[in-house]
């Protein structure tokens, strides 16, 4: 089953992510968060929009570099939350922190979509092994 983040959630990993690198905390829309929570769930004709992880965290990269709802660090808390979605989800995102930075800066400069964003995210991402308690 998928982990979703909440609007509370997402707000708090931006809050987290300001106070650890710096910027402005503040939401500049609102509804850009809302529709956040609500659009990875979207389904068409009974099924799924967005079928894999990859898809669902490349729709959080994409609305929070593409929209921008936070006064400032969009594209930083736009990587983190793919990040932090996907180890709910069992994934985690194998690559250095500075690929991280220059990935963030191509989905601006060449307006990357939602599948590019997912297919550069599954490369580069390893399905975490749980230990059995």
């Amino acid at each position: 089953m998928i982990r979703y983040f909440t609007a509370e959630e997402i707000l708090l990993v931006h809050s987290l992510v300001i106070d650890e690198t710096g910027g402005s905390h503040g939401v500049r829309d609102r509804h850009a968060i809302l529709s956040l929570v609500e659009a990875p769930k979207q389904k068409v004709f009974g099924k799924e929009l967005y079928k894999t992880v990859f898809e669902k965290s490349a729709l959080y990269i994409r609305n929070i570099i593409h929209f921008h709802p936070f006064v400032d660090g969009n594209k930083r808390t736009a990587m983190t939350l793919a990040g932090v979605f996907l180890d709910n989800n069992n994934f985690f995102l194998s690559v250095e922190k500075d690929n991280i930075e220059i990935f963030a800066l191509r989905v601006v400069s060449e307006k990357l979509e939602i599948m590019d964003i997912a297919i550069w995210l599954e490369k580069h991402s390893a399905r975490r092994v749980r230990k059995s308690e």
